[in-house]
């Protein structure tokens, strides 16, 4: 098969999709690397990196686009990318469909292949391809607190964990999951007063027995997520459904109530974001003021961080990567994890959670492969 790799073209978003040690084992495992020019420059790899791991570098997305069977992403396509989208071509990346119906329609009309990277489930219920981007965008979602908590941040000017005699600043993560975890421990190990609250009561218990007295818990509510966002100096928010969009659990007067100069970091913003103010930002104006809160809501977070986050993802994509370019789309018929993952299969929405979001119609994997593929396999 071959399998290519094109640069970003989100703003701001430096990572790509394979790491040079990536393309060699794609090589390595006999099929073709097409990569395009500079793709990698962003994340630290170069042109002569790639070459010297078996694959060919092209002028253009367009060139690689036009010439691979899979095509491994980061991040979705933007509107100038809908023109690489075609018949059998399979596209492996983040996608998070269900605020985005422009692009749920570009890669049905296309007959685009689409297998999203957040949706990806293992037996046991987890996701293990937006586990390490979840841990890198918790952690500097609370980096990024305690940087705009200051002055000029422009926050009320508190030092997360305060001093002898002086309070810590209040935290409230909302969420137990990869990204309320990863922030939970930073924030406690800056010393932030830290309270996660959340509806799984088997996590809230985990994180106990983890922090044991660093950190209070909380089962979620309305009733007490008002009374713990009310005079908060930080809230993040790090809800996951996966597929499908956030829930609006913080309110305007919520948001009101946390008071001049306090932070939200809404790290669901892909899913459209936990806070009805929240709205998407960019790492070059990634904050602005409503009901004087401080929001930072930048969808593609990890992209800050881009040769960490590149390696951590290829690690967590290369073993799908490899079973896709062996398989092809016929994969999804052995492979529950990846299965998980489809959203698009030949112009029909195979993602439950994206058709009832966008009330389009749903039609079943199983169905639609075989449409695709024919009978033979089943």
């Amino acid at each position: 098969m071959k399998v290519g790799t094109i640069k970003e073209t989100k703003i701001e978003e430096y990572r790509v999709g394979l790491t040079p040690s990536g393309a060699h084992a794609v090589s390595e495992a006999g099929h073709s690397v097409l990569v395009e020019h500079e793709a990698g420059a962003g994340s630290g790899f170069s042109d002569g990196q790639y070459e010297a791991a078996g694959a060919r570098i092209c002028s253009s997305a367009a060139e690689v686009a036009a010439t691979v069977d899979l095509l491994v992403k980061v991040k979705e396509p933007q509107e100038p990318e809908f023109t690489l989208l075609r018949p059998g071509l399979i596209l492996f990346t983040y996608l998070h469909l269900a605020p985005l119906p422009e692009l749920t329609r570009a890669l049905l009309d296309s007959r685009t292949d689409s297998i999203a990277y957040e949706t990806v489930r293992r037996g046991d219920g987890s996701l293990p391809l937006l586990i390490p981007m979840s841990q890198v965008a918790g952690r500097m979602a609370a980096e990024i607190a305690a940087q705009f908590l200051k002055k000029p941040g422009p926050g009320r000017g508190k030092l997360l964990g305060g001093i002898a005699g002086v309070s810590p600043a209040r935290a409230l993560v909302i969420g137990s999951g990869n990204v309320g975890t990863a922030a939970t421990r930073v924030l406690a190990a800056l010393g932030a007063q830290v309270t996660v609250s959340s509806t799984d009561l088997q996590r809230l218990s985990g994180l106990e027995a983890q922090f044991r007295d660093r950190i209070t818990t909380r089962v979620s509510s309305p009733s007490v997520l008002a009374e713990e966002i009310a005079g908060a100096d930080i809230m993040i928010g790090a809800v996951l459904v996966p597929g499908g969009i956030a829930p609006k659990l913080v309110s305007r007067e919520m948001v009101r109530s946390m008071g001049a100069g306090a932070v939200i970091v809404d790290v669901c913003i892909d899913q459209g974001g936990i806070a009805v103010t929240s709205r998407p930002t960019t790492h070059s104006d990634p904050i602005y003021v409503e009901e004087g809160v401080i929001h930072y809501c930048v969808p593609n977070m990890p992209g800050a961080v881009p040769r960490t986050s590149t390696e951590a993802l290829t690690s967590a994509t290369l073993p799908y990567v490899l079973r896709l370019a062996q398989r092809g789309i016929a994969v999804l018929r052995e492979d529950e994890a990846l299965a998980a993952g489809a959203s698009t299969i030949d112009g029909n929405l195979v993602s439950e959670a994206v058709a009832r979001a966008q009330e389009l119609p749903y039609t079943p994997l199983t169905e639609a492969l075989a449409a695709r593929l024919g009978a033979r396999s089943l």
